[in-house]
C-alpha cells in the first residue's frame, strides 16, 4: 500500500491483519475453485464475489487509518470491474499497483456489478470536496479528467472513498445475476452507510 509523502510501497514485513486477508482471500478463492469444480449454484459464486470485495474494503480502511492515507475504490460497471486509487502528494489518484489484491479484478462471466450512490446519507466531515474531485452530491467531477494519450490521461476519481479517519462514503453496489439456461435470478447487495465493517445482503430476488 501507499503512504502520504511516499508513493512506494513499504517493504517492512507483513502485518497480522495482512497475513489474515491473505488468508482469508486464498480461502475464498479456493472455495470459487470448488464451487466450479463440483458444480456449485450461481448465488454461491456470486457470494463469494460480494464478500471479495467486502473484505478487502474493511481491509483498506484499517490501513487508510493507520497510515493517515486517502484511499478509494473506482468501479466500471460497463466492464464489470473495479480498483483501488490512493491520493499522491499532487492531490491525483493513482492506481495501486505493488500488492495484487488491491489491483483490477473482474467478475466472471455472467455476473454484472451495478453501483448507487444516490438518495444516501453524507455525515463525513473529513471530505476531499475541496480538491474538487466530487459535487456536493457525490457525483463525479469532470474537471481534470484529460483526453490525450494514454499517458497523458489522468485517472479518473474513485466513486468509493477511503477516508483516513476510517470513514467511508455511502453507498451500495450490487452484484447481479439475471438469469440464464432457466436458473433464477439472484442479487447480493454490499452496503456502507457509514463506518464500516461493510453489510451485505442476500441472495435477494431484486437489486436493492
Amino acid at each position: 500500500m501507499y503512504h502520504s509523502g511516499n508513493t512506494h510501497l513499504r517493504t517492512k514485513g507483513f502485518t497480522l491483519l495482512e497475513v489474515m486477508l491473505v488468508l482469508l482471500l486464498m480461502g475464498l478463492a479456493a472455495g470459487y475453485v470448488m464451487f466450479n469444480a463440483f458444480g456449485a449454484s450461481k448465488s454461491d459464486l456470486l457470494k463469494s464475489q460480494a464478500q471479495r470485495l467486502q473484505v478487502i474494503v474493511d481491509m483498506a480502511s484499517d490501513f487508510a487509518v493507520l497510515n493517515q492515507q486517502q484511499l478509494g475504490v473506482r468501479v466500471e460497471q460497463d466492464d464489470s470491474e473495479y480498483y483501488f486509487v490512493y491520493l499522491d502528494d499532487n492531490d491525483e489518484w493513482q492506481r495501486i499497483e505493488d500488492e495484487k489484491v488491491y489491483g483490477e479484478h473482474t467478475l466472471p462471466e455472467p455476473f454484472t456489478l451495478t453501483l448507487n450512490l444516490d438518495d444516501l446519507p453524507w455525515v463525513v466531515e473529513d471530505r476531499l470536496f475541496d480538491r474538487e474531485l466530487f459535487d456536493e452530491t457525490l457525483s463525479v467531477s469532470e474537471d481534470g479528467v484529460e483526453i490525450g494519450s494514454e499517458e497523458d490521461k489522468k485517472l479518473p476519481p474513485p466513486q468509493i472513498l477511503i477516508m483516513s479517519s476510517g470513514e467511508i462514503t455511502p453507498f451500495t453496489l450490487s452484484f447481479n445475476y439475471d438469469g440464464d439456461e432457466g436458473d433464477d435470478p439472484v442479487y447480493f447487495s454490499l452496503q456502507n452507510k457509514d463506518l464500516p465493517p461493510l453489510f451485505l445482503e442476500g441472495p435477494l430476488e431484486r437489486p436493492l
